[in-house]
């Protein structure tokens, strides 16, 4: 009988059991700590940008905004990725194929119907009134263009936020413990930083929790993140802009004017559907519709 030789102290405190790379715990938190020096540069590029660009009042202060944290994720992720995980970035779930573009439409698809669904079923219980429409008081060119550019905001965050929570973060705990960690680690982390967003409370970082397990959802369907990313994308722009409901407790340009009256603990109230019970069926129907079109794909 053989007996494996034991490990330096060091060696098993800092380096991977199974390849010569760090652990994935130390590998994460060099990635946050990376994610400081990124940050101050895109604040001082964004510090030189013209004022009326970051200072005006419409949305595009948002996609400056979203465009420095793009830079911070990426810029993080690659060193660490590149130098220190020994993988490439495109490996996270990047992979250009047939089902790339078809995935994020179907999230796009999916999250309409999760939303219609939300407002459908609040309109018939007499919680959601309808007020107006956005050209009832805009013009049409300024609906249209805000509707745009939101949607572009969109689709950034849908990418940075995939990018780090769904990409890096899953797929490094998991790496290092199992998916079932993975999933609960990275989930909370994304619940937990929304507590900074307006009218954020711990009920409503619990709702999206269960939005960060439903996003991770489509990633182990698809081991890609083209899905989770349209999910993304359409609940943001479904949630906010077609029908009119906060956004993670944001106010966001909305197509229809609309005033939610039903009791908070349903929908969510100022925070929108993710801190309401209203988002677990929705959830629930995602969870189905994002089952019978990966169904073909999945390996579980």
């Amino acid at each position: 009988m053989t007996t494996s030789p034991q490990r330096p102290l060091l060696a098993a405190i800092f380096i991977s059991p199974s390849e010569p790379r760090l652990r994935a715990g130390w590998r994460l938190l060099i990635q946050t700590i990376l994610l400081i020096p990124f940050s101050i540069v895109a604040g001082l590029i964004i510090f030189f940008l013209p004022t009326d660009l970051t200072s005006s009042p419409t949305s595009y202060p948002l996609i400056v905004g979203e465009l420095a944290e793009l830079f911070a994720f990426a810029g993080s992720i690659y060193i660490v990725r590149r130098f220190l995980d020994k993988r490439s970035v495109g490996s996270l779930g990047f992979k250009i194929d047939k089902h790339a573009a078809l995935d994020i439409l179907a999230g796009i698809i999916i999250t309409f119907m999760m939303m219609g669904s939300i407002f459908v079923v609040m309109q018939a219980l007499g919680w959601v009134t309808f007020e107006s429409f956005a050209w009832n008081t805009d013009s049409v060119q300024t609906v249209i263009s805000q509707a745009l550019v939101f949607f572009f905001l969109f689709i950034i965050v849908g990418f940075n936020e995939e990018l780090l929570f769904r990409g890096y973060q899953l797929q490094t705990i998991t790496s290092g413990l199992n998916l079932f960690w993975g999933l609960v680690i990275s989930s909370i982390v994304f619940g937990g930083l929304h507590l900074g967003n307006p009218n954020a409370t711990w009920v409503s970082a619990a709702g999206i929790f269960f939005a960060g397990l439903f996003l991770a959802f489509g990633y182990i369907c698809t081991k890609q993140l083209w899905l989770s990313i349209g999910l993304h994308i359409g609940w943001n722009f479904f949630e906010g802009v077609v029908f009119g409901f906060p956004v993670s407790g944001l106010t966001i340009y909305p197509l229809i004017h609309i005033n939610v009256s039903g009791p908070k603990v349903w929908t969510g109230g100022a925070f929108g559907p993710e801190a309401g019970l209203i988002i677990l069926p929705a959830l629930a129907l995602g969870v189905a519709l994002i089952y019978f079109y990966a169904r073909s794909r999945m390996d579980l």
